[in-house]
């Protein structure tokens, strides 16, 4: 062996054990330091969870004419607040006067016809009572007299038909609402074969948010209250938070759970009503629904406490000095800095709050402070 690759070996020797001592050192310090802990008590938290939602007028009602024509007035603004039954729209009623005009002619002429049926239907009974005419001759006048009739009844429905035609050209709104956008203008020709309604009422007065939950909440939900119907009945008022940040300042309750998970999503609908007095909500808008929770004698620990392992969340207690990692079961809402825990620890367990990314198990814990539980 050479001399310099003896002296290679000295040096990689000398380096492994510096390596050695250093990992000693670390281990020693790692395993004197000291960690704040705290030891468990019951206490209460109000959690809440937040959906995407979107706003609903109580009723949307597309306004369509139902007759044909030219508009030839419009008595609303967008946005006008509007009663059931205020005309909106008027249609060019003059061909539909017309019409009418027509229609109540025509019921007279049948009028008419069948009066003097009637009088010839009479007179052939008298003549054939006389043995004057034959029983063809009074069938064919009877018969007459039944066609007339039938015409006269034809005339009159037209004339209904016609005297509706001309209510039509007025448009009139079908409740109490708010108007919408007015995307024709006087003289627009329109049709119920349009495919743009003319406008849109909203009924506001109340407002329905949509939202969806998971199939597995709406589980524990039924679970939590034995049924859909009871867990509706148990659920507290819900807030809003509006497109801008701001919550509403009226509160709302849930009205409903749909039945039907989406197939798509695997989500279920949720509406609620809120009161919109001030009409402050759209149809048609954004928010978020805050939805509160309260826990009362639970267990509540920081989440800085605890460390995730294929997805599972763990904390370290501290019995006889040492450390022991345990595996917690944690509710599904939480308020982003502390874990409602729902298994595995209880009242007067000792778990370490920080840190706990450099422990081991086993590790020997020095009580640096002992932090109380709120």
């Amino acid at each position: 062996m050479t001399v310099k690759s003896t002296l290679f070996n000295v040096l990689l020797c000398a380096t492994a054990l510096t390596i050695f001592v250093g990992c000693e050192e670390e281990k020693k310090a790692k395993r004197s330091r000291e960690y704040n802990v705290m030891v468990l008590e019951p206490t209460s938290r109000k959690l809440s969870s937040v959906y995407s939602a979107t706003i609903r007028g109580k009723q949307d009602i597309d306004i369509r004419p139902k007759v044909q024509g030219y508009i030839t007035d419009i008595y609303v603004k967008e946005g006008s607040i509007v009663s059931k039954g205020q005309t909106l729209f008027v249609i060019d009623q003059v061909p539909y006067e017309a019409a009418l005009q027509t229609a109540i002619a025509n019921v007279d002429v049948a009028q008419a016809a069948v009066d003097a049926a009637q009088l010839t239907a009479t007179s052939k009974e008298l003549l054939f009572e006389q043995n004057i005419i034959s029983d063809f001759d009074l069938n064919m006048a009877r018969t007459t007299l039944a066609s007339e009739k039938a015409q006269l009844a034809q005339a009159k429905a037209n004339e209904v038909n016609a005297r509706n035609n001309l209510s039509y050209t007025l448009v009139k709104s079908p409740a109490d609402g708010v108007v919408g956008t007015l995307p024709f203008r006087v003289g627009t020709l329109v049709s119920p074969s349009d495919s743009t309604p003319m406008t849109t009422v909203s009924n506001n007065s109340e407002m329905y948010v949509y939202f969806s939950m998971t199939e597995s909440q709406v589980l524990s939900l039924t679970r939590e209250h034995g049924s859909l119907e009871a867990a509706l009945h148990a659920m507290p008022s819900i807030e809003l938070q509006l497109s801008d940040g701001t919550i509403y300042k009226e509160k709302g309750r849930i009205e409903a759970i749909s039945g039907i998970i989406d197939p798509t999503t695997g989500s279920v609908t949720v509406r609620a009503k809120f009161p919109n007095s001030r009409r402050l909500l759209l149809s048609g808008g954004s928010g978020s629904v805050i939805l509160p929770h309260k826990a009362e004698g639970c267990i509540v620990i920081p989440q800085s406490a605890t460390y995730e392992i294929q997805d599972k969340v763990y904390v370290y207690t501290v019995k006889e000095g040492k450390a022991h990692s345990q595996i917690i079961g944690v509710f599904n809402i939480s308020n982003g800095r502390e874990y409602v825990v729902e298994a595995g620890l209880e009242k007067g367990d000792t778990i370490v709050v920080e840190g706990v990314g450099l422990l081991r198990e086993n590790d020997q814990i020095k009580i640096k402070e002992v932090i109380k539980a709120e």
